[in-house]
């Protein structure tokens, strides 16, 4: 690929790129070095693979990414979770994110996880952060972490150092950009202000759109009707479907649909739609503005689109489940992780 090609890629399906002169310039030069952060929380479920396909994105464009597995982040998020429950959970995040990757059709080899507690608890990474403590108020702090931390009547401390650790993980991983959704960008612009001011320079910033969960409203590792697990049996996967939440003729909180443009055309150059011949038979979409279209026009039945839909998840799904299935440490991880 060229540069232009690169950057086509990487930014193709986001919905805002912030420093994008900065990202064309620099892909003129190198490769992009990027990371995204993970709080190693709940399980992992396929409103995931939305922004794993961005990073299976980013491998094809020859970009160096780094997954921070996000141990410290995730214990400071109302302290859901046990020291002892993180590492295992880490494990999991770290086994399921490579097996979901190469699911998608990208090569690994430039995929580097680091854990948040391997830097996070040094003495400079410290310095730097008592240093943007000083210089930024409880109402920045705040501000910054308002669509990703729980807001609360009486926040903890640690919802409010939040936003600095983020701001802080650009210059320790050596990174050139940040990735992740459009509910991080007060975050990010918190790292353009103030890492500035304590003598680093400013990172490109990508941002995904948020997209809507099976139920219609935010996808959610809590709320079961949301999202489908990457483990979920093919029939589960069906069944889930089956009842999402898919108003005829409707795009706006459609989750299936918002999967289909963001998953499966990125993936594949087709999508086929089975169906009897007495219901007109098999309808085949080379983009998503077509299939969109069609659905709108309500030539495009939803329960005709959520089985397609279904289909192609567990084609996504099979080889995960199959790694998932021989890998008896991995079950036992996991059940001690989350039960």
């Amino acid at each position: 690929m060229n540069s232009e090609e690169k950057f086509d890629l990487i930014t193709r399906n986001l919905q805002e790129v912030v420093g994008n002169d900065e990202l064309k310039t620099l892909l003129d030069e190198r490769d992009l070095k990027v990371y995204i952060g993970m709080a190693t929380t709940g399980r992992i479920h396929t409103g995931y693979l939305i922004p794993l396909t961005k990073i299976s994105d980013f491998l094809k464009a020859g970009c160096k990414v780094t997954i921070l597995l996000a141990d410290i982040h995730a214990f400071l998020d109302n302290m859901k979770s046990t020291w002892e429950q993180l590492e295992l959970r880490t494990q999991y995040y770290e086994f399921i994110i490579k097996e979901a990757l190469k699911s998608l059709g990208a090569s690994v080899e430039k995929l580097n996880f680091v854990r948040g507690s391997s830097f996070q608890l040094e003495k400079d990474y410290t310095l730097d952060m008592y240093k943007i403590a000083a210089l930024s108020s409880t109402r920045d702090c705040t501000r910054a972490g308002a669509e990703v931390v729980k807001q609360v009547e009486s926040p903890k401390l640690s919802g409010l150092i939040y936003p600095i650790l983020q701001s802080l993980d650009e210059q320790y991983l050596d990174v050139d950009a940040q990735f992740g959704g459009v509910d991080q960008r007060k975050i990010f612009m918190f790292a353009r202000e103030f890492l500035p001011q304590i003598g680093y320079k400013k990172r490109i910033h990508l941002m995904n759109p948020m997209l809507p969960g099976l139920s219609g409203g935010k996808m959610s590792s809590s709320e079961a009707a949301s999202k489908i697990d990457l483990f979920d049996s093919a029939e589960d996967v069906k069944k889930k479907l089956n009842k999402a939440f898919c108003e005829e003729g409707k795009v706006e909180d459609n989750g299936v649909l918002a999967f289909a443009r963001s998953v499966v055309f990125p993936n594949k150059s087709t999508l086929l739609i089975e169906r009897p011949e007495k219901f007109g038979g098999n309808l085949e979409f080379s983009t998503y503005d077509e299939l969109e279209k069609a659905f709108v026009a309500k030539d495009l039945h939803p329960m005709d689109l959520k089985q397609a839909i279904a289909k192609e998840i567990n084609v996504i799904l099979d080889p995960i489940r199959a790694a998932y299935d021989k890998n008896k440490a991995m079950k036992e991880i996991v059940k001690n992780a989350y039960d």
